[in-house]
């Protein structure tokens, strides 16, 4: 039964905190799209595409990719997607997040019309709940402290502190928020970047005394032997994010052994076939997957817990509750109790249009 329409609805959200930034930009909103496509009997599979200009593409940008496909979904077979995704990667260079959108609903629709959830396609689930770590942004330490306390009152476990390449400064940020929430919370720290190898080593001698879980990309996405050499020195994870761009990055992180974690979002990996097989090569490599943030609204964070619930090991708290704090979200709820996100149990990803 071949797909009827295939039509784009603009989705923008505003963040609950304006101000909200990490190292390299800042992000008021969210400006992205949702792929819709509907077969004869009127079902309908939703994909979005995300668009934030310093991680994936600008609006406009996401739409033009995303516009130059839809008369190829038209009179499409949803489940001929490997095909379909096979000749978008051909036709189109780049545009990972386009693809991912196009992807996730191919995946969505097929999954919804035969009634499943989506983690079925993906060889089931390991887990039906999956722990959530929070993002602290780029503030002065004492906010950031606060705000670490807050997220702790309600349920959360791990945090995670965004930091911007002042060593002096970020080493307040860690010891203020250690303060704040004690020593039960595990603490990761993501410098988006913004050190050099060398530079993040040093700063680590003031940072490691608060028992840091784990550290996520602290060096430029380019410096894979900086990575590697920030992975050899410290004792504690070492995740690629910005390095790990498509499956062949993944190939080659197992290959060096540059990273011991790295962090899978179907957005970066331009959609789930390739989630899936990048994290059968990392649990072939024994390295560790993570599924790290992609900001969106709660179609994105379900499919994404789908994705999340198929992987074998997942050593670490995920990042998909991020969505609590973007307003403007135009599907059903995604709960999050005291720190975890239950896997939704209807068919596709589980959210629709509210």
């Amino acid at each position: 039964m071949p797909i009827v329409t295939a039509a784009l609805r603009p989705c923008i959200q505003r963040q609950e905190d304006a101000n909200w930034k990490f190292a390299r930009a800042t992000v008021p909103e969210l400006r992205g799209w949702v792929l819709v496509l509907t077969d004869e009997n009127g079902i309908t599979g939703l994909g979005y595409c995300h668009a934030i200009p310093a991680i994936t593409t600008h609006g406009e940008g996401a739409e033009a990719g995303l516009r130059f496909f839809l008369p190829m979904l038209e009179s499409r077979e949803p489940e001929d997607f490997a095909a379909f995704m096979d000749m978008a990667e051909a036709t189109l260079a780049g545009n990972r997040s386009v693809k991912a959108a196009i992807d996730m609903a191919l995946h969505d629709l097929v999954a919804r019309r035969a009634g499943l959830p989506l983690s079925v396609l993906l060889g089931g689930c390991f887990r039906t709940t999956i722990q959530q770590s929070r993002i602290l942004p780029i503030k002065a330490p004492a906010e950031m402290a606060i705000a670490a306390a807050a997220l702790v009152a309600k349920g959360y476990a791990t945090l995670k502190l965004k930091l911007a390449g002042d060593a002096s400064l970020d080493a307040r940020r860690v010891a203020e928020v250690r303060a704040a929430v004690g020593p039960k919370i595990a603490l990761t720290l993501d410098p988006n970047q913004s050190y050099s190898a060398k530079g993040f080593i040093a700063a680590w001698k003031a940072m490691e005394a608060h028992d840091i879980a784990l550290v996520e990309q602290p060096v430029p996405a380019a410096d894979w032997a900086g990575l590697a050499l920030v992975t050899r020195t410290l004792p504690v994870a070492v995740e690629a994010d910005e390095t790990v761009e498509t499956v062949a990055d993944v190939l080659r992180v197992i290959e060096g052994r540059v990273a011991d974690v790295v962090n899978l979002k179907i957005t970066k990996l331009g959609g789930i076939r390739n989630f899936v097989t990048a994290a059968r090569m990392l649990e072939a490599g024994q390295i560790a997957p993570r599924m790290g943030a992609a900001f969106g609204p709660a179609l994105l964070q379900a499919a994404s817990a789908h994705a999340a619930a198929s992987l074998r090991t997942l050593p670490f708290a995920c990042e998909l509750s991020e969505h609590d704090h973007i307003l403007d979200d135009p599907f059903t709820p995604l709960p999050i109790e005291a720190g975890v996100i239950t896997v939704p149990a209807g068919p596709g990803c589980g959210v629709t249009y509210a």
